[in-house]
C-alpha cells in the first residue's frame, strides 16, 4: 500500500483554515519511553475493534494513560475490545502502526470508525497528531481538532476511560 502524503494532512488544515504548531523530532512510534517531552498536550491514538472486528474504534488518550482494554470494553458496553491487526489499521486509515493519526479518517469513506475521546483529554488545550510521518506533530486547538472531525463527518465519543 501507498501510503499518504503528510501534505493530505496540511492541505485539509489549510482548507479549513486551522492554524497549527508544527514540532519536528526524532522518529515516534509509541509515547513510552520517550526522553523529550514535546510542548502542549500530546494524546496517543489506538485503533481498536470488537470482537469479529464488526465495530472498530480510533481512541484518543491523553499520551501518559495507560490503555486498560478491558475497563475501555466495559465503558463502551461491550464484552471484548481488542487492537486492530496492521493489515485493518491500513485499511481503514492508511496508516501502520506507530504513524497512526485522526487525519487518516479521510481515507474512512463509509465510517467505519468511531471515534472516542478519553474524558481526561483536556479540551481547553492543544492536542498534537503526526500528519501521516512520525517526525513531525501538528498542534492544533482542540476546537479546530473538533471541525476536522466534522468535516469528516466522524463525531466524537467522550467516554471515561
Amino acid at each position: 500500500m501507498d501510503y499518504p502524503s503528510e501534505d493530505i494532512a496540511y492541505q485539509l488544515l489549510s482548507e479549513l483554515d486551522i492554524p497549527y504548531e508544527r514540532l519536528d523530532h526524532i522518529p515516534i512510534t509509541s509515547v513510552q519511553g520517550l526522553d523529550f517531552q514535546l510542548p502542549g498536550q500530546q494524546v496517543k491514538n489506538l485503533v481498536l475493534k470488537t470482537k469479529k472486528s464488526r465495530e472498530i474504534y480510533l481512541v484518543i488518550l491523553r499520551d501518559e494513560k495507560q490503555a486498560d482494554l478491558k475497563r475501555m470494553a466495559e465503558r463502551l458496553e461491550k464484552n471484548r475490545l481488542s487492537f486492530a491487526n496492521p493489515q485493518e489499521v491500513e485499511n481503514l486509515l492508511h496508516a501502520k502502526p506507530g504513524f497512526i493519526t485522526p487525519f487518516g479518517l479521510l481515507f474512512d469513506k463509509e465510517n467505519k470508525v468511531q471515534v472516542v475521546i478519553d474524558t481526561e483529554v483536556d479540551r481547553t488545550l492543544t492536542v498534537g497528531f503526526h500528519p501521516f510521518v512520525n517526525t513531525t506533530t501538528l498542534n492544533i486547538a482542540f476546537t479546530d481538532f473538533l471541525r476536522v472531525l466534522d468535516k469528516l463527518n466522524h463525531p466524537p465519543i467522550y467516554v471515561d476511560l
